[in-house]
């Protein structure tokens, strides 16, 4: 995986063409005993197309005001594409009419010069964190192909398209964690920025309380520039930060509690770096925490109010570790719904002045290495269990309406480990120079 900066600066120079990288992704997806046929849904019948004029463009010297020129992104299979069916990784959806235009998204990926290269594979409507999908295939863990493992959700296939050098970067959706998750247990960098930066029109949702769009990509400046593309933003690269003087916040609470010895061992090793670095970090414990799991329960509701009725014509099409979830939200009361979302406000304003003093709050991405895809297959206890662990820590900022980074801290040929870098909302910026300045520091022990 080539930083996207170091794709871009070849590109410029002549020594690759944006219709060679198409080639090598193509080759990527359709290799024999791959993962491809798994991690897309759909591969744009335009993409070389769409290489070409970046070419053309490229060959001209033009182009120098566009962020992605020329490069291949994925997008998870919720995006709208135009004239392409949206199909959220479900069969319920494959016969629906295709999409009249491209979701805003997608439309500022293409402005910004990027070739869309196809539609990445995903949970089932989005909803889990494990990316097991009964319709399509799970595609697998780039780490311990022998045994399967899972590549997080649900955007699964946005992970595995990059991390197999079939897309340069990818875009996912994040509601309790569907990009951080991914990003964490295959090697990646993955952001979840504050939800309300980025648009959501044109996408199939979740939960539209807590639905936000991030990317994937091969390291934090990536993300940056990924960032600027979906949020409309001038793009600006991230001025070089040291940890000195830096203080962050460990968060304290059950986000510690049963990780596996990898996870455990690389968290430590990290803070350990992170401290070795100049940066202050102290344990902080907020209060409101352990009301979070009860106060967070909005999302099967949304959920439900989009899909009842889908799930009364086609319900016995739908996986059903997705719909016995859609379903929790069918029995909730208007009034239930608005007292959590009074609760949330509370929890929000009361971490929003706990974290204040910090650069950034500090936990592991996820307590735990992925799991075997046949266990979770062979095993509904085993499924839930897992997504609900692997949910536990991510969930908490999409409830608490902030951003998170997640940064791979794992040594190398070991386990794939995230560490979670994350703030309350609207401080995107400050979490990514704190993500950027961790990540130099990390590289240096990996």
């Amino acid at each position: 995986m080539q930083p996207l900066a170091h794709t871009l600066n070849a590109l410029r120079n002549g020594e690759i063409t944006s219709q060679s990288l198409v080639h090598t992704c193509v080759a990527a997806i359709a290799a024999p005993g791959g993962e491809g046929a798994r991690a897309f849904t759909r591969i744009s019948d335009t993409a070389l197309q769409q290489a070409a004029a970046a070419d053309a463009l490229l060959r001209e010297g033009g182009g120098k005001d566009l962020p992605l020129l020329g490069l291949p992104i994925s997008v998870k299979d919720l995006f709208d594409v135009a004239g392409e069916v949206t199909t959220a990784g479900s069969v319920v959806l494959a016969n629906a009419a295709p999409a009249a235009k491209d979701s805003t998204v997608v439309t500022r990926l293409r402005a910004a010069g990027a070739v869309i290269i196809g539609r990445t594979n995903m949970t089932e409507f989005a909803y889990s964190g494990l990316g097991l999908n009964p319709h399509y295939g799970t595609p697998a863990n780039p780490w311990d192909r022998v045994n399967r493992r899972i590549p997080g959700g649900s955007s699964s296939g946005a992970a595995v398209s990059v991390t197999d050098g079939m897309a340069a970067a990818a875009i996912g959706t994040d509601t309790g964690g569907s990009v951080r998750i991914p990003a964490a247990l295959c090697g990646l960098v993955g952001f979840k920025p504050t939800a309300k930066r980025i648009p959501m029109d044109g996408i199939v949702p979740l939960a539209r309380s807590l639905d936000s769009v991030g990317p994937l990509a091969p390291t934090v400046a990536c993300c940056v520039r990924l960032d600027a593309v979906l949020s409309g933003n001038f793009y600006r690269l991230l001025e070089p930060k040291s940890l000195t003087r830096m203080r962050f916040g460990i968060l304290q609470g059950y986000v510690l509690e049963s990780l596996d010895e990898p996870t455990a061992f690389a968290f430590q090793e990290a803070l350990l770096a992170i401290q070795a670095a100049g940066a202050h970090t102290e344990p902080v414990h907020l209060d409101a925490l352990n009301r979070i799991p009860a106060s967070n329960q909005t999302a099967a509701a949304e959920a439900f109010a989009w899909h009842r009725n889908l799930l009364e014509l086609s319900g016995h099409h739908y996986d059903p570790h997705v719909s016995a979830r859609i379903l929790h939200g069918a029995g909730m009361l208007a009034a239930d719904f608005l007292d959590l979302m009074q609760a949330r406000r509370e929890i929000i304003a009361e971490a929003e002045k706990t974290f204040e003093p910090y650069d950034a709050i500090l936990l592991p991405t996820t307590p735990c290495i992925a799991p075997r895809i046949a266990d979770l297959e062979a095993s509904d206890d085993a499924y839930f269990h897992a997504n609900g662990a692997m949910l536990r820590n991510t969930s908490i900022f999409n409830f608490l309406d902030g951003c998170g980074l997640s940064l791979p801290i794992h040594r190398h040929g070991t386990a794939p480990v995230g560490l979670m870098i994350a703030g309350s909302g609207g401080l995107d910026r400050q979490i990514l120079e704190a993500g950027a300045a961790i990540e130099a520091v990390l590289q240096r022990h990996r």
